[in-house]
């Protein structure tokens, strides 16, 4: 096991190693981040832009998909276009938590040099460089093990994007993703400048009122399996136009449902479009959220994960909830 953990690791050093070098030798980048973007994915980006200014490289940063609530209202992301990469005069895109090129929703990139960084195992290796940790809490926390390849300083601006994502996608240090090495890397990112303090405030105190009274409604929607182990929550699309959000403003409407004693998995359906519905899983404890979501062409991480089905919303949540309960059942005795 210690051998095959230090062919990894010489693996990984390779790797940044081939990453700098290739960063070094590109003058025109261009960073894209994966549809619906959430705080992780927003901030690694931003933290890599501003990596690469200190390098006097030209930086662009485009996300296909809107910013949710509230990181569009933030100044920093201002700088992050929404629509589609112009391949023109690049020299590479460096791809963040996209499983795959259509993950990103970027048509125009299929010939351009491109860098696949993510942390999620259901990545295919699509890239010219392909580093994929499944064992990093975040994409900011393998982002900040490039400072070194790259030989320039931890500035405070980029210690606060890279603590932002690790913040966001660990869920504030409470996701099983976060490790001693999460922690250790926070450590040194506290002590280049970044306020742990003012992270938190600004991420998660910074809810409008309507996302409370919408959050109001989705609660009243509450759902247990006989077991208890299983909480079904639901959004529908005229629910979310009334107090003009998007899907992925409300996101964490699972967090609080999970907090409830014996749930183990929340199945939480948003309506898209009439007949097509996000699921999003969020779990604890032993419960796999993106083996159950894989069954149903989807994928994530152990505890968040998610996917897209069709149908009228009466039949997929008898149907639903219900495979669900069958997998986890299938994943207990697997276990036993």
């Amino acid at each position: 096991m210690t051998v095959c953990w230090n062919q990894l690791k010489k693996m990984s050093q390779a790797t940044k190693a081939n990453i700098a070098r290739t960063i070094t030798n590109s003058s025109h980048i261009a960073i894209t981040i994966h549809l619906r973007p959430d705080g992780d994915a927003i901030y690694t980006s931003l933290a890599l832009a501003a990596m690469l200014d200190l390098l006097g490289k030209k930086v662009q940063v485009v996300s296909h998909d809107p910013l949710p609530y509230p990181f569009y209202e933030f100044p920093e992301t201002a700088r992050i276009k929404i629509g589609k990469i112009e391949p023109e005069g690049l020299d590479l895109v460096i791809l963040l938590e996209c499983a795959d090129i259509p993950r990103s929703g970027q048509t125009k990139i299929g010939p351009l040099p491109k860098i696949n960084i993510d942390h999620h195992y259901s990545n295919s290796p699509f890239g010219d460089i392909n580093w994929i940790d499944p064992s990093a809490s975040a994409v900011g926390e393998m982002a900040y093990e490039l400072i070194e390849p790259l030989g320039i300083s931890l500035t405070s601006e980029i210690a606060t994007y890279l603590y932002s994502a690790i913040f966001s996608d660990t869920g504030s240090f409470q996701f099983s993703n976060t490790s001693s090495q999460t922690f250790y890397v926070c450590h040194k990112l506290v002590e280049a400048g970044a306020s742990p303090n003012a992270v938190a405030e600004k991420l998660l105190n910074n809810n409008s009122p309507s996302k409370i009274q919408l959050l109001g409604r989705i609660l009243s929607t509450l759902k247990l399996n006989e077991a208890g182990n299983i909480a079904i929550i639901t959004m529908l699309g005229k629910d979310r136009e009334e107090f003009g959000l998007k899907e992925v403003d409300i996101e964490d409407a699972t967090t609080l449902v999970r907090s409830i004693k014996g749930v183990e998995m929340v199945i939480f359906f948003k309506e898209i479009s009439p007949g097509e519905f996000r699921i999003s899983l969020r779990s604890k404890g032993q419960a796999n959220s993106a083996l159950v979501a894989e069954r149903f062409g989807g994928g994530g991480h152990v505890n968040a994960a998610g996917f897209t089905v069709y149908g009228e919303l009466e039949e997929l949540y008898n149907r639903i909830p219900a495979e669900v309960e069958r997998i986890l059942n299938e994943q207990v005795r697997q276990q036993s």
